[in-house]
């Protein structure tokens, strides 16, 4: 087909408002601008998320903020593992997503208050967006037959966790929080059971890792915007530009280490096999894996924005040397986890990011550092890592795709 001919052929395809939806299976396949607009909510929600953890770094707080963030994280992994497979780009596609991005919307605006006035907002915004999911895949049912049995745990998964989160709003105190729970728990089996159904519509692996990798630099976005608040409240002082330094050596170094090391070392196992063995649960292993990865991350701004802006006091909260390791240690356990699991070289992930985990736990809980030179060792720890990951990769010890 010439230029010519596929430019006619994709203006054709554009003046039809209403396609019936069918798997996709362009092997060219990238993010679309209204997935990237998709995205744009869950900036907002993210960052609501890491307004509530800032509030109270303390256990209670930090279990409000992973609890919230999982139900938003889980919202924003199912509606783009629907739009993986069934990505028409018509005018149904596209008013269901922006759908889903009202109800994102509305949980990012009570995101802060969700476990406490503003939960039946909150609970109100996480239907709407099953509710968009279960039509999508209704759409699906009634237009690919062959499909049903792959799209059944989807579908019924969505549909109970919403009438899990719809029963809540009449249900008082904690009781309506163990029915967000159920809720989300039922919805997240439904990728597993999905994977063993033979002839499932298969999902594009081109597609999935960059979708992922684009979360995480969403997330990765708070720990900028984190340098960029300390360094404003904290009015530009010798010690907090320091500081605000070493936090930026440290989330370069979170994204080197994901996107030229453990993430690169996922896709390619992703897109090398593919085909049944990929189905039996590989991608499912990556999809959950990320959502570790994803919390640790909001974790970590959090840590570096009250680190900074702290940076002229003489040491740092509990609640805050607290935060910044158990995110920075989560998400390199988590990282570690991912590159062995999926590159099947312990021994190497091992060494990086996983020596990384003991190393910035054991800076963290240093109570006597002042906030320079501890984030400064968290940096140098970043750094070191990166270094030694790159080295593995040169040796062919750590073997990547481009994410």
């Amino acid at each position: 087909m010439t230029d010519r001919e596929r430019l006619d052929q994709e203006d054709e395809e554009e003046r039809e408002l209403v396609r019936p939806p069918d798997v996709n299976r362009d092997s060219n396949r990238s993010a679309t601008r209204l997935e990237l607009f998709f995205d744009l909510a869950f900036v907002l929600f993210v960052g609501r998320c890491a307004d509530l953890l800032a509030a109270h770094e303390t256990f209670s707080g930090g279990f409000r903020f992973v609890a919230i963030l999982v139900a938003g994280w889980w919202a924003w992994a199912s509606a783009t593992l629907y739009a993986n497979r069934f990505d028409t780009d018509d005018a149904i596609f596209r008013l269901l997503t922006l759908g889903g991005m009202a109800g994102v919307i509305v949980m990012a605006a009570s995101a802060e208050q969700a476990i406490g006035e503003n939960a039946p907002w909150f609970a109100l915004g996480y239907v709407l967006l099953r509710l968009v999911l279960v039509l999508g895949y209704l759409r699906v049912w009634r237009n690919l037959p062959e499909a049903r049995a792959g799209i059944r745990p989807y579908l019924w998964g969505h549909a109970a966790g919403a009438t899990c989160w719809t029963v809540s709003l009449a249900v008082p105190g904690p009781g309506r929080y163990v029915l967000w729970a159920v809720g989300v728990l039922v919805d997240l089996i439904g990728p597993t059971l999905a994977a063993r159904v033979r002839d499932a519509p298969p999902l594009h692996m081109e597609h999935l890792p960059e979708r992922f990798g684009l979360f995480v630099i969403l997330v990765l976005g708070e720990s900028v915007a984190a340098v960029v608040v300390g360094l404003r409240d904290g009015h530009w002082a010798a010690e907090v530009l320091v500081s605000a330094v070493f936090g930026f050596l440290a989330a370069a170094g979170l994204w080197w280490s994901y996107f030229d090391l453990s993430g690169g070392a996922a896709k390619r196992r992703l897109v090398q096999e593919g085909g049944e063995r990929t189905r039996q649960g590989v991608h499912d292993f990556y999809v959950y894996a990320h959502l570790p990865v994803a919390v640790s991350l909001a974790a970590v701004a959090v840590g570096l924005e009250h680190a900074i802006l702290h940076g002229a006091d003489g040491h740092l909260s509990a609640g805050t040397r607290a935060v910044l390791g158990a995110g920075l240690a989560g998400y390199l356990a988590s990282a570690a986890v991912i590159q062995a699991v999926l590159s099947r070289r312990w021994r190497t992930a091992l060494i990086w990011p996983g020596l990384g985990v003991p190393a910035v736990l054991a800076v963290t809980a240093l109570p006597g550092l002042t906030p320079v030179v501890l984030v400064g060792l968290c940096a140098a720890v970043m750094v070191a890592g990166v270094i030694t990951g790159v080295a593995q990769h040169r040796a062919g010890e750590v073997r990547v795709a481009k994410v």
